[in-house]
């Protein structure tokens, strides 16, 4: 009887422990941006950024690659500090926002690279369209606790998409040869979030 109850309790204290290793972390929007180049007339990069982001990250704490990511980014808050091609990428042409006013993540599996480095694969919903991405991630971070008491982490974020991928297609062709925009995307996250 005594024994029966001791496994009992070691049952319920690994029980325990596997639930506080669980948790779920919320990115900060304040604290975290989703940037972007591309090739603009073979010349010079046009850099940008989408304003407004948000998710969770949720896993066991001492597993990385157990995590799951969802992100949603709003495409409407594109912003590459030129209102009139803001306005051109948020049209048909492009994002068309209007009909497609979010891109979702959603990982599917995270590998380990190297020490503090992971390969985090997931989909891709972006202009109607779903396609399996993969992000180099460095981090995350060690938790702090901030002046408030929340305990934060943060990570950063690669990759290299073809826009033609998803269905943006747009461009011109220049009287010298090349085009006007490349299909070639240069993403890079940076992600603080907190744990709820």
């Amino acid at each position: 009887m005594r024994r029966a109850f001791a496994i009992v309790l070691l049952a319920t204290v690994a029980v325990g422990s596997a639930a506080a290793a669980e948790s779920t972390w919320e990115i900060d929007p304040a604290h975290s941006s989703v940037q972007f180049s591309v090739r603009h007339m073979m010349v010079s990069n046009v850099r940008g950024e989408f304003r407004k982001v948000s998710g969770t990250v949720q896993g066991d704490e001492t597993d990385p690659t157990k995590a799951k990511v969802e992100a949603t980014i709003d495409t409407t808050s594109i912003d590459t500090g030129n209102e009139k091609r803001d306005g051109h990428l948020k049209s048909p042409d492009f994002l068309d926002a209007e009909r497609y006013p979010t891109m979702t993540f959603r990982s599917k599996r995270i590998e380990k690279t190297d020490n503090g480095r992971y390969r985090v694969t997931g989909d891709l919903a972006l202009h109607g369209v779903t396609r399996e991405v993969t992000l180099d991630v460095d981090g995350p971070t060690a938790p702090v606790k901030d002046p408030m008491g929340n305990v934060r982490a943060g990570a950063q974020a690669t990759a290299k998409l073809d826009r033609r991928d998803f269905g943006i297609t747009w461009s011109q062709a220049l009287d010298g040869g090349g085009v006007m925009v490349g299909d070639e995307v240069d993403v890079t996250i940076d992600v603080e979030a907190t744990r709820k």
